[in-house]
């Protein structure tokens, strides 16, 4: 446990120390079956609990009620890219996508190939540097759905408020800060976010739905891309992805424990801010990505004078353990991707190296 670097890597992330230990405790026999979770059945009474245990938290942690189910699906987050218009872009109606990165353009893309849908705001001609302003944003009328992704893997940025869509159903991607704050969550239609950032192992895709929406599922769908298969057999109408359920559960219970979202919060927004003000008071050696109304507090983007200064940052920064580092190339420079399960010791640790590096080469 002591060779463990802090890893800064956008996803497969970094998961609480706490849970890797419990899952080794129990990897060979779990609650005395003699098994590990990855050998029990998906329909042995000791997996069901572990499932319905993962929507209770969820939907717990969440704040929704009873009109909301949780599901699990593979394909991550990328699925519900096409999932999600061909049960919910009917002939004749119109989706709208608001871009404000990559993985909203990847969604957007997707629905076009299905049926009509329309960019109701866009931040691309600012390369994604911040999110659109209420103002922006122009929603069709009677629009299918609405869609968003509230935060911003790459470049960085991160949707503080709901945008109002009225009677139109909203639907985001919150792969990347899912449960990482609290929200109105009874604010969205369906909530969808692929584990491997802030809730578990990479393999699983996580679905909070409304039961107005799941109702309105279309007829000519696959069974496998149904989201009503999905909930009228509890997750388990085929094997699913068993170990990465168990861990996700294990991340809920983790996040009780600290207290909810609200301690989540705090949390965050601590850890964020040691490295942004490493970033601020850089007197531009460092240079930030995101505009300040829109920075992320999962993903921290930053550049530095040079693609020289770039390659030493990341390699004096492995030397001392801080790994991940790099920007995608969308962006250049750095990323510190800094989920839930980052400690603030990890933050601090990379925001004094920063100051440290500045100062030797400034």
């Amino acid at each position: 446990m002591h060779d463990r670097v802090y890893n800064f890597n956008p996803g497969p992330s970094t998961l609480p120390l706490s849970v890797l230990e419990q899952a080794q405790r129990e990897l060979f026999n779990y609650k005395g079956t003699g098994m590990s979770v990855m050998e029990i059945s998906h329909r042995s009474k000791e997996f069901e609990a572990i499932i319905q245990r993962a929507e209770t938290l969820i939907k717990e942690l969440s704040g929704v009620g009873d009109n909301y189910r949780v599901l699990f699906i593979q394909g991550g987050a990328s699925l519900q890219f096409d999932m999600i218009p061909m049960n919910f872009l009917p002939e004749g109606k119109t989706a709208d996508y608001i871009i404000t990165g990559a993985f909203a353009e990847k969604a957007y893309k997707e629905a076009k190939k299905m049926g009509a849908a329309n960019v109701a705001a866009t931040t691309e001609a600012e390369n994604f540097r911040r999110v659109p302003r209420p103002d922006e944003i122009k929603l069709t009328d009677d629009a299918a759905y609405a869609h968003i992704t509230t935060n911003n893997t790459i470049f960085g940025t991160q949707w503080h408020y709901t945008p109002d869509t009225d009677n139109i159903p909203l639907i985001a991607d919150m792969s990347s800060d899912i449960l990482s704050r609290p929200m109105d969550m009874n604010k969205f239609s369906l909530v969808y976010a692929g584990a491997q950032k802030n809730l578990g192992p990479s393999g699983v895709g996580v679905i909070l739905i409304r039961q107005d929406l799941l109702e309105r599922v279309a007829p000519n769908v696959p069974t496998m891309l149904r989201y009503d298969t999905y909930a009228k057999n509890d997750s388990l109408y085929n094997t699913p992805p068993t170990f990465g359920i168990y861990m996700i559960g294990l991340v809920l219970e983790w996040i009780k424990e600290k207290g909810g979202l609200p301690a989540m919060e705090r949390h965050n927004m601590e850890k964020a801010g040691y490295i942004y003000e490493a970033i601020d008071k850089s007197s531009g050696f460092y240079t930030g990505h995101a505009e300040k109304e829109s920075r992320s507090l999962m993903n921290i983007t930053f550049r530095l004078p040079s693609e020289e200064l770039d390659k030493k940052f990341l390699n004096e920064a492995a030397a001392r353990n801080l790994v991940g580092l790099k920007g995608h190339r969308s962006v250049g420079g750095m990323r510190a991707s800094v989920y839930n399960a980052m400690s603030k010791p990890g933050c601090l640790a990379l925001a004094e190296f920063m100051d440290s590096f500045r100062k030797n080469y400034a």
